[in-house]
């Protein structure tokens, strides 16, 4: 690089005449060059005198003369001069004269306006050299030297030329740079002759294959020569296609081998990702054809494949890792999180079906599934990356295969709820038992038959509230709350009818022990009642037995003080609900019971007697033989067996007799019998289960009543499609139909005479 300001030592007899010329100094506007030097434009200026405020300024010294002819050979023997130059720059031999001198001449010509002639002599004398040395680039093996000493030449070159570059080649746009117009003449006369192309891309190729299997390489070299075809713009078309094909075709090889050994392992994705890791390494590479080369080999072509073999395994296994960088790598192919996606919504139906489906799991069903959503919220959160796609899926497949059995879940989930709330549950803390009771709630959002939950859930409630075992008021109204926030105000009014019931009992008995002491009612046993309102109950089969006279006297007291208070009402004892609380004395000492009605009713006898069969029993107390038998099961075979069996055995059988066991010991001194008669049975499910159907035969046919009497007329197809919409609870089209049959014999509607499809109101 030679600065504009040198002069040459020995100056031609014109240009030292300059030094008598008048001096011109102006302002100087700047712009930019296409080829990356700056441009200068002198602009029109006035003098100083006229100058106005903003406008350009210049300096005129007068008295210069004109600018004096050059010598009539001065531009053939500096041309010569410089071609000597040049030819010795590309001959790679020494330049005979120095360069400032060079430079200055260079300069001298383009200040007497002989730049575009200049600019075409060096042109030619520089395809000259290039076209001479296509046989030299033909047969050596890789050219990276004669493309290096090509640069250096032409640089050199550029450097003696630099004062016509920045000017006369910088004001005419259209023109290439000397550099440019260098790589231009390499590009067309050598690297576009096909030979010379073919077997340089040949061995580029070569050193890349050398390279991948492992040998090591002259990656400067390799630099170089894709820096060349970067520069000579010949990179994408020569080059680009021949590359990617030589990748495809290795890593597809590559892509069906991982296939054959299971890419699913920590191995097999840490060599997919060293696939992707080579390819980002060769930074003088486009990277994202290349990256995209071999994604599609390594994966893309093999989504289904990979997932088939793997993915399940992956899922059982809990494998964070490989699932983390399993989703990386999908979501770098196309279509491959969309493939992904499919699998997953697979596996948690299929896995979710193997916890609903087996009744040998009712046991463990709602735990497993509480376990399974847990497992996969903390998949997508950690390896999907929250994707909301898998967020949606997943509900979507947990809603399936939930469904897959029909009131099973919903009464399950309901009996857990139970089992959680009930007192004695030490499992958890208040607030560990609040966040089951929210993920609870999220299975529970799943499930179609919510009304079956509701049944269930109702009847276990019922249990807590009257027989005082219930862990917490609090979480009792804590999911309460959760429950009317879910499925609205009227799926929980008779649940909050029940606990206002309880609330008002504690009321009235404040009222009745006030009343009890104002009668002077003599006797000894405290009696608590509570007020249920039939409609916000379970319906309970009332049952008869016979009380002890002092326990009728209380009922009627009772009576006589409630209806006093509310007459028109009617009051029915519900004796399968009562409890007691008995003293009873052993050898051991004295002790306190509590027990249910039946076996309060049971134990009594024995102040009557010392030994009674079955049958008596039942004839004294009036008991269902069903219901007696779990009731003396309790009292005889259970932990506290306060009653001795005769003959021993875990059942109770026809001629088994009873007596008491004196010889009862216990460490407390109120003990809690198990009160087997609350246990729910399989009648009391089926029954239970029968109740919630009869309630949707009575909500359907409300339903279509209520359509028809809006719509008057209506086909069969819009009148199914629109109590779907008000039902909600699942209807087979066939209970659907029987309704509709039940509802045309009891004259609510009739088909039309002319079209049987369609049906009519009768009002």
């Amino acid at each position: 690089m030679f600065p504009t300001g040198f002069s040459s030592p020995n100056p031609p007899a014109a240009a030292q005449e300059l030094k008598n010329k008048s001096l011109l100094i102006s302002s100087v506007a700047v712009g930019h060059h296409a080829n990356g030097l700056t441009k200068a434009a002198s602009s029109t200026v006035s003098s100083f005198a006229n100058s106005k405020p903003g406008s350009a300024k210049k300096l005129v010294i007068k008295n210069f003369k004109d600018k004096p002819k050059l010598p009539e050979n001065y531009t053939d023997e500096t041309w010569q001069k410089l071609k000597e130059a040049v030819e010795a720059i590309q001959n790679s031999t020494s330049i005979k004269y120095n360069l400032e001198e060079l430079y200055q001449a260079v300069e001298n010509l383009c200040s007497y306006k002989i730049s575009a002639n200049l600019y075409k002599q060096l042109r030619q004398i520089c395809e000259d050299h290039i076209k001479a040395q296509i046989h030299q680039f033909r047969e050596y093996p890789f050219f990276n030297k004669c493309w290096q000493d090509h640069c250096r030449q032409m640089i050199m070159i550029r450097s003696i030329f630099l004062f016509l570059d920045r000017t006369y080649v910088l004001q005419n746009s259209m023109l290439p740079s000397i550099w440019d117009m260098g790589l231009e003449l390499f590009r067309t006369h050598i690297i576009s002759d096909q030979k010379v192309q073919n077997k340089t891309i040949d061995g580029i190729l070569l050193l890349i294959e050398r390279e991948r299997n492992g040998e090591a390489i002259d990656r400067s070299l390799l630099r170089s020569l894709l820096s060349m075809l970067s520069d000579l713009q010949i990179y994408q078309d020569s080059f680009e296609h021949r590359f990617l094909e030589e990748t495809n075709r290795l890593y597809a090889a590559e892509g069906q081998r991982l296939i054959v050994v299971n890419i699913i392992s920590a191995k097999g994705f840490k060599t997919v990702n060293n696939g992707k890791r080579k390819s980002n390494s060769k930074r003088f590479f486009y990277r994202k054809p290349l990256i995209a080369t071999v994604e599609k080999q390594l994966l893309g072509e093999h989504l289904t494949a990979i997932l088939q073999k793997g993915l399940n395994h992956l899922l059982d296994e809990n494998r964070i890792q490989d699932l983390s960088l399993l989703y990386q790598l999908f979501s770098r192919v196309r279509g491959g999180v969309q493939v992904l996606l499919q699998h997953w919504i697979e596996y948690i139906k299929a896995f979710g079906s193997t916890i609903v489906i087996n009744p040998e799991k009712d046991k463990t069903m709602v735990q497993e599934l509480l376990d399974f959503k847990d497992k996969v919220d903390h998949i997508i959160d950690i390896c999907f990356l929250k994707n909301e796609k898998f967020v949606n899926a997943m509900k979507e497949a947990f809603e399936t295969f939930i469904n897959k059995r029909p009131n099973k879940p919903a009464e399950l989930i309901a009996k857990y709820v139970d089992s959680k709330l009930r007192a004695g549950n030490k499992e958890a803390t208040d607030e560990e038992l609040e966040k089951m009771l929210d993920k609870i709630m999220i299975i529970f959002r799943f499930i179609y038959g919510k009304d079956v939950f509701e049944a269930f859930y109702k009847k276990d409630l019922a249990k807590r509230l009257l027989v005082g075992k219930s862990a917490s008021v609090d979480a009792e109204k804590s999911m309460l709350s959760k429950l009317k926030h879910e499925c609205g105000a009227a799926f929980t009014s008779k649940l909050e009818g029940m606990f206002k019931d309880m609330e008002l009992s504690k009321d009235i008995m404040i009222q009745f022990k006030q009343y009890m002491q104002n009668q002077n009612v003599p006797g000894n046993i405290e009696l608590t009642v509570n007020i249920l309102t039939m409609g916000y109950w379970p319906t309970y089969v009332p049952m008869e037995v016979h009380l002890p006279a002092e326990m009728v006297k209380l009922q009627e007291i009772f009576k006589t003080f409630y209806l006093g208070k509310h007459s028109g009402r009617k009051l029915q004892w519900q004796s399968t609900l009562g409890h007691c609380v008995l003293k009873a004395e052993f050898k051991e000492g004295k002790k306190e019971l509590q027990v249910s009605l039946f076996q309060t009713l049971v134990l009594l006898m024995f102040n009557e007697g010392e030994e009674f069969s079955l049958e008596e029993i039942k004839q004294a107390t009036g008991i269902e033989d069903g219901e007696l038998r779990r009731t003396l099961q309790s009292l005889a075979c259970g932990k506290a067996r306060v009653l001795t069996k005769s003959p021993k055995g875990k059942d109770v059988e026809d001629g088994d007799k009873f007596t008491c066991n004196d010889d009862f010991r216990h460490k407390l001194f109120r003990i809690k019998i198990n009160q087997i008669q609350m246990k729910e049975t399989v009648e009391e499910q089926a029954s239970t289960t029968e109740r919630v159907f009869q309630d949707r035969q009575y909500q359907i046919d409300a339903a279509i009543v209520r359509i028809m009497k809006m719509r008057k007329t209506l086909s069969h197809n819009l009148l199914v499609s629109e109590v779907y919409n008000q039902l909600k609870f699942p209807v087979k089209p066939a209970d659907l139909k029987k309704r509709i049959e039940s509802l045309i014999d009891r004259d609510y509607m009739e088909r039309d005479k002319e079209n049987p499809n369609q049906y009519n109101y009768i009002a």
